[in-house]
């Protein structure tokens, strides 16, 4: 195995990036249901090491998949990883499927509502050079569905 291979590898989430239909949304689902257990057990602690994690590999694993796939690339999932992973922070998850579900899927849906249409500035921020553009919409959707999320969590 080459680097490259092996940075495409981590681009595509192990290959979730390669199904043929909305692998941007097959991304953030993986990530949903692997960081579920994450946020439980680990807390904010262990969602932070996994948005860092991600940004990092996101960044690193760029100009591979660029390279084999062309400009902002729809099998580079690793950049949802890493936006995904912010509106789980704070969420009140308990461990038990009933009450987590709604919560998981609030999270889930306006990360990909705010990752799809790129509001307040997301679209821009995609022009960034490198391998931040492609990660740093996906920040900001994960940004906009964290406060979506905490608001609700204020009203409740």
């Amino acid at each position: 195995m080459t680097l490259a291979s092996i940075q495409r590898s981590i681009a595509t989430l192990g290959g979730i990036g390669l199904l043929p239909k909305a692998p941007g949304t097959w991304g953030s689902l993986a990530t949903v249901l692997v960081l579920w257990p994450v946020a439980i057990q680990f807390a904010a602690n262990g969602l932070w090491i996994a948005i860092l994690g991600g940004s990092v590999l996101s960044i690193w694993t760029t100009k591979a998949a660029v390279d084999r796939w062309g400009e902002d690339p729809p099998q580079m999932v690793i950049d949802e990883w890493a936006g995904q992973a912010i509106p789980l922070l704070g969420l009140p998850l308990t461990g038990s499927a009933q009450p987590d579900l709604l919560w998981l899927l609030g999270a889930f849906a306006l990360f990909r509502l705010f990752d799809i249409t790129k509001p307040f500035g997301a679209d821009e921020a995609q022009q960034l050079p490198s391998g931040f553009g492609i990660l740093a919409d996906d920040l900001l959707a994960g940004f906009y569905a964290w406060i979506c999320l905490q608001g609700i969590l204020w009203l409740l």
